[in-house]
């Protein structure tokens, strides 16, 4: 395994400012031990790494992100460990450890607030830009691809199953009245325009569950959590624990269900942990986290 060109760029370091959430919660969960092996499986900007390489000596950790700024970025921070740190650009859903198994594997589901924050991306309806919304940038498949080129019945449908969006019907069909629409502003605008009164003013942009949809449909994010949540029992050593941040309930409801089910796993947290009053206060944006324990035991094959 190889550290793919990942580069020590303080300029993205700067660049790729993402708060990592539940951290302290996170590491006293995975129990981190002298000389272990982890994987963090969302890097981001480093923030969950660089607390589980501190915890002990001598620890190992492989580290992934889809994003190549985030790779850069985590990079940059996590350079001083040298070569106890691998990294690996790619869907965590792909990655193959071969023979290597984890003492412990973190996955934080959350799009990052670097990603959210950079217009250019097209994430957020808070920014005029073009509608992005790649994780990956390598990947074809884009939110103007979908809007503009999916029918009416697939639009509402992607709507509905991963925004739990209501007016999903009515929202597809101002969208395919109005097309096309490249940026972000448009499309939010539109949604906008489409829903009743009372729903525009509601303590939510009326656009939000739209965008969470098509973000989720750009990046197959809940075909690649079902595939991770499969492999990962299988990534760690007897008594090696996973942990994983959600932050809506569709990732909550899969990761809870898998990983219950699981028949090498033991669940550590039979209510998800979730942030206190300070984090909320200094992140906002945690407000929503839930974290979920789980441990790797041997079956009982009796």
């Amino acid at each position: 395994m190889v550290n793919q060109g990942v580069s020590v760029n303080s300029e993205a370091m700067e660049e790729f400012v993402h708060l990592s959430v539940l951290s302290q919660e996170v590491v006293e969960g995975l129990a981190i031990r002298p000389g272990g092996r982890y994987l963090d499986a969302t890097v981001g900007g480093g923030g969950h790494s660089r607390l589980i390489l501190e915890a002990a000596p001598g620890v190992q950790l492989v580290a992934i992100d889809r994003d190549r700024l985030a790779l850069d970025a985590a990079g940059s921070r996590l350079a001083e460990y040298g070569d106890a740190v691998t990294f690996w650009q790619g869907n965590f859903a792909e990655y193959q450890p071969q023979e290597m198994r984890f003492d412990g594997i973190v996955a934080d589901l959350g799009v990052s607030s670097a990603q959210l924050d950079r217009p250019e991306r097209g994430f957020s309806f808070r920014y005029e830009a073009p509608l992005d919304m790649r994780m990956d940038e390598r990947q074809e498949l884009s939110a103007e691809e979908i809007v503009n080129h999916w029918n009416e019945v697939e639009l509402a449908d992607i709507f509905y199953r991963y925004g739990e969006e209501r007016f999903s019907r009515r929202i597809a069909r101002r969208i395919v009245e109005r097309r096309p629409l490249t940026t972000t502003t448009q499309l939010a605008s539109a949604v906008a325009s489409s829903m009743p009164g009372k729903s525009r003013h509601g303590k939510i942009h009326p656009a939000t569950r739209v965008f969470q949809a098509l973000r989720i449909a750009v990046n197959g994010e809940l075909t690649a959590l079902e595939t991770f949540l499969e492999k990962a029992p299988l990534w760690l050593h007897p008594g090696g624990r996973v942990g994983i941040i959600s932050f809506h309930s569709l990732e909550d409801r899969l990761v809870k269900h898998r990983m219950r089910d699981s028949p090498l796993l033991k669940v550590l947290t039979k209510k998800p942990i979730t942030p206190g009053e300070a984090e909320i206060a200094h992140n906002s944006r945690s407000r929503s986290a839930k974290l979920r324990l789980f441990e790797r035991i041997e079956p009982d094959l009796t």
